[in-house]
């Protein structure tokens, strides 16, 4: 029975967490990226905006002047508005839609970004014998997360981002316990 609890301490796993979020925000890289993606959007959606105005005007223009127009001419002057419309919608979904070039724009520029924030937390993960780093800015629901466990200013700290060095997550924590007021 000791034997089987020794074995089961033995092989507890350790984990941590990092905040993924403000890593990205200490990275030049990641500012140059972001800012060149809201330049190719805002580029992408004046385009669009520009197409919906002229759309707009021709629906606009039909309707004051359908009275004019043989039933057939309507017909037609009603088509070439709708190949407008549709146009417009088609170039909106190549740009922002599923898969559309912002998202393919979006994953060239954070591939290495990403890349790098992962060899970082790697390191760390072998140097502090971690099983698990989970990201606490991802989609994964954290309720609590002890500070001990944040990995966040190592993974900086690895990246070369901070020139102070950071302690080990626990020294700070007992530090902490040590300043605590007693009650």
């Amino acid at each position: 029975m000791l034997f089987l609890l020794c074995s089961f301490g033995a092989n507890a796993q350790r984990f941590g967490y990092l905040d993924s979020e403000k890593i990205l925000d200490k990275m030049p890289e990641y500012k140059t990226a972001k800012a060149e993606l809201d330049k190719q959007a805002q580029i992408w959606q004046t385009e669009i905006e520009t197409m919906q105005k002229k759309v707009i005007q021709s629906r606009t223009n039909l309707e004051a002047e359908k009275v004019l127009f043989t039933e057939d001419m309507l017909r037609q002057k009603q088509a070439d508005v709708e190949k407008e419309e549709a146009k417009m919608r088609d170039i909106q979904n190549r740009y922002f839609g599923y898969e559309g070039l912002i998202f393919r724009k979006r994953q060239e520029l954070m591939k290495p970004i990403q890349d790098k924030i992962f060899a970082a937390s790697q390191k760390i993960a072998r140097k502090r014998n971690l099983s698990f780093i989970f990201d606490k800015a991802s989609d994964f629901v954290m309720i609590y997360a002890d500070p001990t466990h944040d990995y966040t200013e190592l993974v900086v700290q690895e990246l070369g981002l901070e020139k102070t060095p950071v302690k080990n997550p626990k020294d700070k924590e007992q530090k902490d316990q040590k300043n605590k007021p007693k009650e």
